[in-house]
């Protein structure tokens, strides 16, 4: 029978054997020590070759997996500096706090998380301790992404710092009074402590991964040295399994990002049960971070089992530990000692040998309490050759127990993720296992007290001066005193009034060129963020490539195909584009880091992220929501925009709903601009708000969503209309009349109001015309370049009115005396220009493209959703019917006009 892991002859042909009687000789060798000492032995040698020869430099495939055992011998860890029984204390004081926080708050049914910081405590506490930098550190300090559910724990840390008091704590989730906190890390509802929000799980660890790729952008483009920073993202387990988590490892590793380091703290449980009951969760995130090119460190067992290594004289034990079920893992965490022995020691008859060694108290010892997650000296090892390690990401897998130091009826229960409280008999037994001077008589009327041992105690003076030491409370969050940006030359605004003539120019195309104009200015040009998801030649902004530069941490160490040309593709080290590839998710990521350099590195930065909109908002709309929750600020840009503009595109290119899902976000300001001018005046009055001097009362932590499209028509110029800055900025102006559009409707005609958006203003301008040359009807169209913004301010007035204040809102200030009945049209679905129907004092009625998309030209698809300029008429044909204004045989005449 033919050895099927034998080298075939056709692997030979591509390899070349240069020497076969020294290959024959090896392959001798490993035969003889598998058969004389078995196959674990040759596993064992051939993996210590292999670690051998990849120190040594020597190009060979990584190991993907290694024995599932500390990387780090006890042997090798460095001594922790400080006073290791102090921090024992202080972790002891916010383990009990968090607890007691929680348990407190769920009289009032909020619910809380215990169980997750109970098993990540001293993660967090080693880091707060040992590395984490504050803000008064070098460059910008550290970047801390914080597991959402431990938020209890870094509570707990901060009112032991007097940063809160026990007011705040009693009012954890529930913030309605003003002096609560935020359930989840939430910089927009606590902007003095957490930076970044993480409780939507997956889009931290792509966040992390972006935020210390940005961090390296500012460096390399010499806008600010963060090179002392460093980015820590603390993530589960099961969150792992969220693409989001894994999307972007082969960049980090790719651009050598030692800057940061996520501590994966590996409790094997998820919010049901275990992560993978059947399979082991460290050994498959080993193998993909090693994969994807990232130094892994593995943090699994505790000092106790020392011992256990130390009897293994054969190996009996690692090959026990790497053939147990993450879920056996967890059940030996709930059992006694008699059954540890017979489970897990039982089936082998060295590992039986073994267990006659041990004591029960040991057994127990070592499943139920140590593991490496759980001691200082096995975390801070971990952390000390994390942040030395040079040339790669660092991935910390950390194994601990979830709801350690809770009692048993906490620890690795399946349904500990759910568990609120504690009882004052579990509370008591966990005072005295964290060895609390906490009395029985502190618990009043069966309620936890909280634990202090004083703001001049000895734990809290050394808490804060090991943070003094490291530059400042943590987390932070801190907007720096940043003098507004000025605003750039009018001119670059300006000239878009004029229009294009005879040109025809698309909005896409006339946002691209202002933004040329925007980054040759000398005060911010060299601020702005262009991002672009590699669709950069769609957009026409290839012209920014050999100005701009590309940005690449390696530069250009090739020679481009495309050199000799004028628009060549240029990388550059101090590049100023992120052309992120396919990925929008990683677009969001970098436009989100860039968007809060204002307040993350005291750097005004101004992004601008131009995709293809179909796949913006659908996308990653839960990443729009982080954005907005980390206050970011900048310019989303849906470019060919619409569900009729792309020819032969199709349904999946087609964007009918974009807008919709924008207005559901409290933080976008969402433009459908139709005209070049408009695109001007938007971004103009974005960059003054976002960057510039506020009005009083005026939010900053905004940002803008502009819609441009790719259909080349003739740009107007701008009307010489009172008040269309205003209306352009508030969503809406009266474009034209029938009389001033050189049209002359008969005397006394009946008349209508056209409302488009985007590129409909052109097929409500076609209509007009055909209104008053074929039915004698006068129309006015007017320009609505954000039905969401009139649908904001209207909410606002209606607010006003309940306290009492009289105030209208500007949508029915605009249409004030218009004449007639209103008709909106927009190239997405109706539910677009409805937003503002309710607020409309004449008869409403709206024409929108509803439902799925198709391949066609623009006319044919047009025509399908009823939305052309035809459509348009008979629409407004019928509305006038309606009101006895036209005859109602004048409907069913146009339709068959128009073969409709």
């Amino acid at each position: 029978m033919t050895d099927p892991n034998a080298i075939q002859p056709s692997e030979l042909d591509q390899l070349p054997d240069r020497d076969p009687e020294e290959t024959a000789e090896w392959q001798a060798s490993l035969d003889a020590v598998t058969e004389a000492a078995g196959p674990h032995r040759a596993a064992y040698l051939m993996r210590r070759t292999l670690e051998r020869a990849e120190g040594a430099g020597i190009a060979l495939p990584k190991l993907l997996e290694t024995d599932y055992v500390n990387s780090i011998p006890t042997a090798a860890e460095p001594a922790v500096p400080g006073d290791e029984a102090m921090e024992q204390r202080i972790t002891a004081w916010n383990r009990w706090n968090a607890a007691a926080m929680v348990t407190r708050g769920s009289k009032y049914g909020v619910g809380g998380h215990i169980a997750t910081f109970a098993s990540a405590a001293w993660l967090y506490e080693t880091g707060f301790n040992h590395f984490f930098k504050g803000k008064e550190a070098d460059g910008s300090g550290d970047q801390l992404y914080i597991q959402g559910h431990a938020s209890p724990g870094i509570y707990a840390r901060a009112f032991l710092d007097g940063r809160l008091n026990e007011e705040q704590l009693d009012n954890f989730r529930r913030e309605s009074g003003g002096n609560g906190l935020p359930s989840y890390p939430h910089p927009r509802r606590l902007p003095w402590l957490w930076e970044f929000p993480t409780v939507s799980m997956g889009l931290g660890p792509l966040s992390a991964i972006y935020q210390a790729r940005f961090n390296r952008y500012l460096t390399n483009r010499g806008i600010k040295d963060t090179s002392a920073s460093h980015v820590w993202a603390f993530l589960g387990d099961g969150e792992m399994d969220e693409p989001e988590s894994t999307a972007a490892l082969a960049l980090a590793a790719r651009e050598e990002l030692d800057n940061l380091t996520f501590v994966i703290n590996c409790n094997l449980q998820r919010l049901d049960g275990p992560v993978r009951a059947n399979f082991k969760i460290v050994q498959e995130l080993e193998a993909q971070f090693r994969g994807a090119g990232w130094n892994v460190i593995k943090t699994l067992w505790g000092t106790a089992w020392d011992e256990l290594f130390r009897l293994d004289t054969t190996g009996a034990l690692v090959r026990r530990l790497r053939q147990v079920p993450d879920a056996q893992i967890q059940t030996y965490q709930t059992r006694d000692a008699a059954y540890i022995r017979q489970d897990f020691f039982g089936g082998d008859p060295a590992l039986a040998e073994m267990a006659k060694l041990l004591s029960d108290d040991k057994i127990l010892e070592c499943f139920h309490l140590s593991r490496g997650g759980h001691e200082a000296r096995k975390v801070y090892a971990a952390y000390k050759a994390a942040v030395e390690h040079k040339g790669a990401p660092t991935v910390i897998l950390a194994q601990t127990v979830k709801g350690h130091t809770l009692g048993e009826g906490f620890a690795s229960k399946n349904a500990n993720h759910q568990m609120k409280k504690l009882t004052v008999d579990e509370f008591k037994n966990m005072r005295d296992l964290l060895g609390l001077p906490i009395k029985d008589s502190d618990f009043v009327d069966g309620v936890v007290p909280y634990g202090h041992p004083g703001a001049d105690s000895p734990e809290v003076r050394y808490l804060q001066e090991r943070r003094a030491a490291l530059g400042g409370p943590a987390p932070a969050r801190r907007v720096h005193p940043v003098a507004p940006l000025p605003a750039p030359a009018e001119k670059a605004f300006a000239s878009f009034d004029k229009g294009s003539g005879s040109q025809n120019v698309a909005t896409t195309m006339a946002f691209v060129r202002l933004v040329k104009d925007l980054v040759r200015d000398k005060e911010t040009g060299k601020r702005w963020v262009p991002i672009v998801p590699d669709e950069a030649r769609t957009f026409g902004m290839e012209s920014l490539f050999p100005s701009l530069g590309i940005y690449s941490p390696k530069g250009q160490t090739y020679e481009p195909v495309d050199r000799d040309q004028l628009m060549y593709y240029k990388e550059a080290r101090n590049g100023q584009i992120l052309n992120e590839g396919i990925t929008e998710a990683g677009s969001m990521a970098d436009f989100i880091a860039a968007s809060t350099s204002y307040a993350t590195h005291g750097e005004t930065m101004i992004p601008f992220y131009i995709f293809y909109s179909m796949f913006g908002w659908q996308r990653t709309a839960d990443q729009m929501w982080q954005l907005g929750d980390q206050l970011g600020r900048g310019f989303l840009v849906g470019a060919t925009a619409g569900r009729t503009t792309l020819t032969g595109e199709g349904l999946q290119h087609a964007d009918g709903h974009s807008p919709v899902i924008a207005a559901t976000n409290p933080a976008a300001l969402t433009y459908d601009p139709a005209f070049a001018y408009e695109v001007a005046a938007i971004v103009k009055e974005g960059l003054r708000r976002m960057y510039g001097e506020a009005a009083p009362g005026e939010d900053q932590n905004v940002f803008y969503y502009l819609t441009v499209y790719n259909e080349p028509l003739p740009q107007p110029a701008k009307p010489s209309v009172e008040g269309i800055d205003e209306g352009i900025v508030k969503g809406l102006y009266r474009f034209n009349t029938a009389e001033s559009a050189g049209i002359t409707p008969p005397a006394n005609a009946p008349r209508i109001q056209l409302l488009g958006s985007g590129t409909a203003i052109h097929w409500a301008l076609k209509a007009q015309t055909l209104l008053a040359e074929e039915w004698g009807v006068a129309a006015d169209v007017w320009s609505a370049t954000s039905w969401s913004e009139l649908r904001r301010d209207a909410l606002e007035a209606d607010e006003a009115l309940l306290r009492g204040e009289e105030r209208m809102p500007f949508v029915r200030q605009a249409l004030q005396g218009a004449e007639g009945p209103v008709l909106a049209v927009s190239d997405y679905m109706r539910q677009v220009p409805d937003q503002i129907a309710q607020w409309v004092e004449q008869d409403w009625s709206s024409l929108g493209a509803d439902g799925f998309g198709l391949s066609d030209t623009r006319e044919a698809a047009r025509r399908h959703f009823g939305v052309d300029a035809e459509s348009i008429v008979v629409a407004a044909l019928a509305q006038l019917a309606k009101r006895g204004e036209v005859k109602a045989t004048a409907v069913k005449e146009a339709r068959a006009k128009y073969g409709l």
